[in-house]
C-alpha cells in the first residue's frame, strides 16, 4: 500500500529563497534513494481561499511506510534538515493511499 508525504511550505523570509533552494537540491536524491517519487513539487499554486496560501507544496509517494520513515529518519536527511528548519515553516502530514481496486 502506498504512503504519501505532503508538505505545505511557508518561507520565513521571502527575500532569501536561495537558502531554501539549497535544501531542495540536497533532499531530492535522498528521497529518491529511499524510493520516494515526487508527484508534486511546485511553487506555482493557484489559491482558492484567502486563508490557505503556502509558498510551495510537495507530495511524495513511497511504496510503504517503512521507506517513508527510513527516508526522513536517515542520517543523510538529518544532516540537511536544518536548512529547511532555518528558512521555512513546514506543515507536513503522512497518509496511506487507496488501493487501485477501491
Amino acid at each position: 500500500m502506498n504512503y504519501y508525504f505532503m508538505a505545505n511550505i511557508y518561507l520565513k523570509d521571502k527575500s532569501k529563497p536561495k537558502e531554501y533552494g539549497d535544501y531542495i537540491d540536497l533532499v531530492k536524491p535522498i528521497v529518491e534513494k529511499y524510493g520516494g517519487e515526487y508527484l508534486v513539487r511546485t511553487d506555482e499554486i493557484t489559491y482558492l481561499s484567502d486563508d490557505y496560501t503556502p509558498d510551495r507544496i510537495i507530495i511524495i509517494r513511497f511504496k510503504d511506510s517503512r521507506r517513508l520513515n527510513e527516508c526522513f529518519g536517515s542520517k543523510e536527511y538529518k544532516e540537511i534538515e536544518y536548512k529547511r528548519k532555518d528558512f521555512v515553516i513546514s506543515k507536513a502530514v503522512t497518509m496511506v493511499g487507496c488501493d487501485e481496486n477501491m
